[in-house]
């Protein structure tokens, strides 16, 4: 997959197997940003799915809200990220 290659809306929604309306959602709390396409319609990383489906599973399994579950993720990512940095 290329790594510039960008998704519509409804593409982030069918991978992560949520209505479009709850991506928008998690787009309103920040768990997924749009990448600026000139005079086109907002597009997004194909990554994007990928969190949507973990913070839903975290909302939908642990009753987290919606801000509590973009947190876990954004958590999950930093300990990522730390964990890959010592290694």
């Amino acid at each position: 997959m290329n790594s510039e290659e960008t998704v519509e809306l409804a593409v982030v929604a069918r991978r992560a197997g949520v209505r479009i309306e709850l991506v928008r959602r998690y787009l309103e709390f920040g768990l997924i940003e749009p990448r600026p396409e000139p005079g086109e319609a907002p597009r997004y990383d194909p990554r994007s799915a990928a969190r949507v489906a973990r913070a839903e599973r975290l909302r939908r399994d642990l009753g987290l809200n919606y801000a509590g579950a973009v947190l876990v993720c954004e958590l999950l990512d930093r300990i990522g990220e730390l964990e890959a940095r010592r290694r």
